[in-house]
């Protein structure tokens, strides 16, 4: 792709979540989630693999489905109360509508059929952002609503994305969809606490981000798209591969790693809520994701490749790593001391 036009289409990203993000009306909104859209299809497809096309049209017809619902249910939201706030979702339909049209956007189930599909078809630099840029708009615009969401619903719908996402990359080779479950499994954790403390969701979903990248561009530095590769790369980069594995177990939730902050602090609000019993089904259920987190790590470090030539192994590469990655690692491993201090802000 043109280096000019990948310019274009990186700036018109920003700026269409920057529109949702400070928009107060809800076409301003629409308009920069439309805005978005219409900036990743080329990413996605840039490659002009049948792949790449398929995930760029599925992609298409989802957002443009779930755009027109936000419109629609702003549209029933603005005939029963006469006003356009995004605050002030007062109409019982239209916030049903509404969340199911986010969940749509976000890949929540029981919509989330089409996001492993889409991250498939895409390079890793690409569902990166899909996995994190794209979703802060969303996010935002549940932050925004929380106060008028329906509870119930949203702990249905996050119950199920844990279960789902859990239980769905059990048998997963690609790194690509497997991290594309972790997604909608993470996404689970962040919708059942949205409505009870919006900005412990919050929180749940800068350290989601700063995690989820970490392990996107340490793959790409590996050039590691499958489970066969990973069981091969720790000869050419020992150093990442470590890496690689504390950053996923971070992810995984697992102390004294960053990840278990935002567990245990959702557990904690959940349990203060008098939700215990949907607190100890997400906890049993993050363990399906355990499982292949465990997997990918277990790939990652600790298992000797199948010996069927006999070659001598590359050892170590000469390209050095990048000092974002080792930022991102670093911050994804070792911010759990800070957790007295972000308790106070939440």
């Amino acid at each position: 792709m043109n280096p000019q036009a990948k310019l274009v289409f990186i700036i018109s990203l920003l700026l269409g979540s920057t529109i949702t993000i400070s928009s107060n009306h809800w076409v301003t909104a629409w308009a920069g989630l439309e805005i978005n859209t219409l900036a990743v299809l080329p990413l996605i497809s840039k490659s002009h693999h049948p792949r790449a096309i398929e995930a760029a049209t599925k992609y298409f017809l989802v957002q443009a489905a779930a755009s027109t619902l936000i419109l629609f249910s702003s549209m029933t939201n603005a005939w029963q109360t006469g006003q356009w706030d995004i605050t002030q979702m007062t109409c019982l339909e239209s916030s049903t509508i509404l969340t199911a049209a986010i969940a749509m956007k976000l890949g929540l189930a029981p919509f989330h059929f089409w996001f492993p599909e889409v991250l498939q078809g895409c390079p890793l630099i690409t569902g990166l952002i899909l996995s994190t840029i794209i979703k802060f708009p969303p996010i935002t615009l549940l932050y925004m609503t929380s106060q008028s969401l329906n509870p119930t619903l949203l702990t249905t719908m996050a119950i199920l994305s844990v279960a789902l996402g859990g239980w769905m990359g059990l048998n997963q080779t690609q790194t690509r969809k497997i991290l594309a479950f972790s997604s909608i499994s993470h996404l689970g954790w962040m919708a059942i606490i949205i409505t009870y403390s919006p900005k412990l969701a919050l929180l749940n979903f800068y350290l989601y981000v700063m995690m989820t990248a970490a392990v996107f561009l340490t793959l790409n530095s590996m050039k590691t798209l499958k489970l066969s590769t990973l069981m091969t790369a720790w000869t050419k980069t020992p150093s990442m591969s470590m890496m690689l594995m504390l950053t996923l177990l971070s992810l995984a939730g697992l102390p004294p790693l960053t990840g278990f902050l935002p567990k245990w602090l959702i557990i904690q609000e959940l349990t203060k809520q008098e939700m215990a019993p949907a607190a100890t089904i997400i906890a049993l259920l993050s363990l399906l994701s355990l499982f292949f987190y465990l997997r990918l790590a277990y790939c990652a470090t600790i298992t000797l490749p199948p010996h069927t030539t006999n070659h001598m192994k590359l050892w170590y590469t000469s390209k050095r790593t990048n000092v974002s990655v080792a930022i991102l690692v670093t911050m994804s491993i070792a911010l759990l001391p800070i957790s007295p201090m972000i308790t106070t802000i939440v």
